[in-house]
């Protein structure tokens, strides 16, 4: 592998973390490094970090604030 991918790698302890789970992206690197912005891609997708993700985690937390705050209301009506 080239040694600017290398370096970039070590830059980004995520992307390190990525391609020893996904070894297979090292040899798809080795043979053809300007694939990095697929690479990176990938492992965003991997990581769960894209903006979908993201608004679906949002989106989670807010339903759970929702559900507690109804039971909080019923638990004050029944008293």
């Amino acid at each position: 592998m080239r040694k600017e991918v290398l370096d970039y790698l070590e830059g980004q302890k995520d992307l390190k973390r990525f391609i020893r789970e996904q070894p297979m992206w090292y040899r798809k690197l080795s043979r053809n490094p300007y694939d990095i912005q697929a690479f990176e891609v990938a492992s965003l997708h991997h990581y769960k970090k894209t903006i979908p993700h993201q608004v679906e985690k949002f989106s989670y937390g807010v339903q759970m604030a929702t559900m507690m705050f109804s039971m909080f209301q019923a638990m004050k009506n029944q008293n």
